[in-house]
């Protein structure tokens, strides 16, 4: 397992932020090489590697999400999680590569195919073309030891811009900031009651009657639940600070938004969060999260969302009604980075999948994942091919917390090397 972390902490010193990976592709394409593995690389950076004639394919995307200080890493041990100090840790979907390379450093014969730009749209994936041979494939990119994923949410970027004049403004001027919150992953933990620091800022703005607002700037990744937000307003009502909202004094007299209250009530009475539950799968059927705000004089009023659910016509659904509120609102909506859902499918794939997770952990447990893997886009371009899902426990991924179980890691790899030996 040791050679797994030290793949690992390889990775970490490489910087692979999204659009921002080039210096990984190369060292994995170098990597595979040296090994005597088959190397090819498309137009949208996605990379197949392959040796002998295999029937499994594994998969993983190489890019991560870069919150703190990444792409700047320096990781440690505690309690038996790896963490990284003030940064996302890239466990997602780092520690799949690791394995990968792990593997080949064995030699197997095996197909591998890390995809690029998976945590801004799943860019990659919608862009895979390469001649597969094998009849499986197995994605690495699930977040829970001793559980099979056989589908996972479809999702879209919806994304809203409206133009706005200033206009000469009243009162104090006032810093109004949430920051430094949990933050999260916008499907896997849009349940877990993690509260939105745009959420939080709104409450706070509607609460006080602010309603002059100069700009804000808010929420960090479309796939992450927002941890800070910060807003200049004015008001001729004292502010002061309130639980997790600071309010600072400027000696400031900005022109204000014509329409900056209707941002704020906007902000206020979105829906962010969960918007119904599917009772059989005890996960998320529909989700939407509020993820980043701007607006400033510079170029009117931006707010973008991400949009999730387990079934196409959920998706159209929430999407259509999404668009309805912000045309409400007076702003034109672009959807972007649109994905299909992955149905849930039993196979003989996942079935011995799911024995050899048995075998491994004494337990094991067939599930659909609130969140894009990207098998549902992969299984379109693929449909011959058998799909399953797997990975090490990680938990808040795409967040500063993010941390992985490094004896998760190893009884995994476990499982990994029993299904490529039975398959």
């Amino acid at each position: 397992m040791s050679a797994i972390i030290d793949h690992f902490q390889t990775l970490t010193q490489i910087p692979h932020c999204s659009k921002e990976a080039d210096k990984l592709l190369e060292f994995l394409v170098d990597f595979a090489k040296e090994r005597d593995y088959t190397v090819e690389v498309d137009d949208v950076k996605n990379i197949f590697i392959s040796k002998g004639l295999p029937v499994l394919c594994l998969q993983a995307h190489y890019d991560m999400v870069c919150m703190g200080k990444a792409p700047v890493l320096e990781t440690y041990v505690e309690d038996g999680w790896m963490r990284a100090k003030d940064s996302s840790l890239g466990a997602d979907n780092g520690m799949a590569i690791a394995m990968m390379m792990q593997l080949m450093d064995e030699g197997l014969d095996l197909e591998f195919l890390l995809t690029s730009d998976e945590e801004i749209g799943l860019i990659g994936a919608n862009e895979v073309s390469f001649n597969l041979k094998s009849m499986y494939m197995l994605n690495l990119d699930s977040e829970d030891e001793a559980e099979v994923y056989i589908g996972c949410a479809g999702g879209a970027d919806l994304v809203a811009f409206k133009e706005d004049s200033y206009v000469e403004g009243q009162g104090t001027c006032y810093e109004v900031a949430v920051k430094g919150l949990k933050g999260g992953h916008s499907g896997v933990d849009i349940d877990k009651g993690i509260p939105s620091a745009i959420k939080v800022l709104a409450k706070y703005l509607v609460g006080n009657d602010v309603t002059q607002l100069a700009s804000i700037y808010a929420g960090e990744r479309r796939n992450s639940i927002p941890a800070n937000a910060v807003a200049i307003i004015r008001s001729e009502k004292m502010l002061e600070d309130d639980g997790e909202v600071t309010v600072k004094v400027l000696k400031e007299e900005p022109k204000v938004l014509k329409e900056g209250n209707k941002i704020i009530t906007f902000i206020d009475v979105f829906r962010h969060g969960v918007h119904a539950m599917d009772e059989e799968l005890n996960i998320p059927s529909m989700s939407i999260n509020l993820a980043i705000i701007t607006a400033d004089e510079k170029g009117g009023v931006k707010i973008e969302v991400s949009a999730r659910a387990m079934a196409a016509a959920e998706l159209e659904y929430m999407t259509a009604a999404t668009a309805e509120l912000f045309e409400f609102y007076g702003f034109s909506v672009q959807i972007e980075d649109k994905y299909p859902a992955w149905k849930p499918d039993i196979s003989d794939f996942t079935n011995l999948v799911s024995q050899e997770m048995k075998n491994v952990f004494g337990r094991t447990k067939m599930m659909a994942i609130h969140a894009g893997l990207e098998c549902g886009v992969i299984a379109e371009r693929y449909p011959a091919i058998k799909f399953a899902s797997i990975g090490p426990t990680i938990r808040y991924p795409h967040s500063t917390r993010e941390m992985v179980k490094l004896d998760s890691v190893e009884r995994t790899y476990q499982v990994l090397e029993n299904i490529i030996k039975v398959v």
